[in-house]
């Protein structure tokens, strides 16, 4: 697959006030259906106008040696996206955010009556309190959590699961979500994809055909 242009690929989407956005940030090195599942998932529990897949310049808790251009991996996640509400960006490698907490920063001073929800799964709350700033970001955001398979107990018994408890909606008032003040989030059940970036990696390491969802 041939990468975009460095202009196409780093594209910040367009957002008009009231619109309700998720903001689901990754390597996503490679994209697969899990991502999609997800997104997915978010546009219909959340009530949500548009996902934007944030693919980051490098993961700063991971080894980035070997990551694809933005450009590439932005190209390959939009032929895995194939939504018409879901938008692919690398725009934070033009603006030097190497982050999470930059970028929801930057988005929330930029775009104040967009309502933006973080996206992540299960297994990046298991070790959120890793993150730079990660209280700050959940005082930026509400947060929308995606199950896992294998990565429920360990998400929610994490400490910023716990940390964050008193916070913590009901389920049922998931479309509530991107209208609350932060902190605020919610665990989302219904989605028991195996499959990761991760997997996917090794796999083509060995040669073995690796599953897209």
């Amino acid at each position: 697959m041939e990468p975009l242009s460095r202009r196409a690929a780093r594209r910040l989407p367009l957002a008009t006030p009231g619109l309700r956005v998720g903001l689901f940030g990754g390597s996503f090195n490679p994209a697969h259906g899990a991502h999609r599942a997800a997104s997915l998932l978010a546009l219909h529990r959340l009530r949500l106008d548009r996902v934007w897949w944030l693919v980051t310049p490098g993961n700063p808790l991971k080894n980035n040696a070997d990551l694809p251009s933005v450009e590439a991996r932005v190209a390959c996640a939009r032929a895995v996206a194939r939504h018409p509400r879901i938008d692919v960006t690398a725009f934070e490698a033009d603006y030097g955010l190497g982050y999470s907490y930059q970028t929801v920063r930057l988005l929330t001073a930029r775009m104040r009556e967009v309502r933006f929800v973080w996206i992540m799964g299960a297994d990046n709350l298991a070790r959120f309190d890793r993150w730079q700033r990660w209280r700050e970001i959940a005082d930026l955001v509400p947060i929308a959590v995606v199950d896992r398979m294998g990565d429920s107990l360990a998400a929610t018994a994490s400490r910023a699961a716990q940390a964050l408890g008193r916070y913590r909606i009901e389920e049922s008032d998931a479309p509530l979500l991107a209208n609350l003040s932060p902190p605020a989030w919610v665990f989302l059940h219904g989605l028991k994809s195996p499959v990761s970036s991760t997997q996917i990696r090794a796999l083509r390491q060995r040669g073995a055909p690796a599953a897209a969802a």
